[in-house]
């Protein structure tokens, strides 16, 4: 089973929270790259897709249950968004 620090992640419940997290990864990214395989945007963009790709694989390997509704447009509609938003 894959070892994976999700004590970050389990602190969401709502919109507050996840942008606690993205000020935690945003930090996490700045103080440890070296840590992280994708420090590009292209390559984390990659990352990102072969992921989801396999995202059933990830959920079984760390024990997890996979989410059964995923809203992908909300998902797209970030990506999307951040290419213009200061």
């Amino acid at each position: 089973m894959i070892k994976v620090n999700l004590t970050e992640i389990n602190k969401i419940k709502d919109k507050n929270d996840f942008l606690a997290f993205m000020d935690w990864i945003i930090k996490d990214f700045q103080n440890n790259r070296i840590e992280w395989e994708n420090t590009d945007l292209l390559n984390y963009f990659e990352a990102i897709q072969s992921w989801i790709g396999d995202m059933e694989g990830f959920y079984q390997n760390t024990g997890q249950t996979e989410p059964k509704e995923v809203d992908w447009r909300f998902i797209a509609t970030i990506l999307i968004a951040a290419k213009f938003y200061e």
